[in-house]
């Protein structure tokens, strides 16, 4: 089972390199995050159409998340029943025996400020509700775009973003909450080329220049990381005309 994750920074926007994708990648299960449409825009016939069932929760100009999966899509939760929130960052299925989970985690914007306070809030909140997931379900994969960089392998410049927003030490501490519960870091279950990043900035030639973080993960309970058997970040969309700032991640789940 191949599952990846992939912050689309507008559906409507980048729907061609997605279609494109589908055909070319062949994931069984695909995460979106960033929609920013209504779902009475979601294109569901143009999925559909490429054989993938959905699931979605989208939001006008912001946030909105999505399931793509080639089985069908059971059991689906949108929202933390733990943590009401009017913005759409969370949306849970069903496929097969596993259990998706798609992510779009607050930025936090800067260290300090309102918006940090909810991110890290929404973050507990996540670890509670996951481990009640768990429990239910032993085999679940936590996919998106988490808005941060867990360690300093996961930044280009770590001593310019140190303590900053991204990845400061209650930031990462959440992270590693979030590996307590059992789950682990597709990512780093395997060697990795030095600086492999999932988003670079559109400004300054970033990803030209390879100036980019990795924030986006597929976290894995243990039953499915047992059985991964690669893991990696697709850069091939990111190359393309108008494209999303970020790259999508993958696993493969023998």
């Amino acid at each position: 089972m191949k599952i990846a994750a992939w912050n689309v920074n507008s559906l409507k926007v980048r729907l061609p390199h997605l279609l494109d994708w589908l055909a070319e990648a062949k994931p069984d299960a695909l995460c979106l995050q960033e929609l920013k449409l209504e779902d009475h825009n979601f294109p569901r016939a143009e999925i559909e159409a490429a054989g993938y069932h959905v699931a979605f929760s989208g939001q006008k100009t912001y946030n909105g998340v999505a399931l793509l999966a080639r089985q069908p899509i059971t059991d689906v939760v949108v929202g933390n029943p733990h943590f009401p929130d009017e913005q759409k960052r969370l949306i849970t299925g069903s496929v097969g025996d596993t259990r998706i989970v798609c992510a779009y985690m607050p930025n936090g914007q800067e260290v300090g400020c309102d918006k940090y306070d909810y991110k890290l809030r929404w973050l507990d909140a996540l670890a509670v509700w996951l481990g009640e997931e768990l429990a239910a379900h032993p085999k679940l994969a936590l996919c998106g775009d988490y808005n941060i960089a867990p360690d300093d392998r996961d930044v280009h410049d770590p001593v310019r973003w140190a303590d900053g927003i991204l990845c400061s030490p209650p930031e990462r501490a959440a992270f590693q909450r979030l590996l307590g519960l059992g789950l682990s870091d597709s990512f780093r279950l395997f060697e990795q080329p030095e600086k492999t990043f999932s988003w670079w900035d559109y400004r300054m030639l970033g990803f030209q220049k390879n100036l980019g973080l990795r924030i986006d993960h597929i976290l894995l309970s243990q039953p499915l990381a047992e059985k991964c058997t690669a893991a990696g970040v697709d850069r091939a969309p990111r190359k393309r005309e108008r494209p999303s700032d970020h790259a999508p991640v993958w696993a493969e789940v023998g």
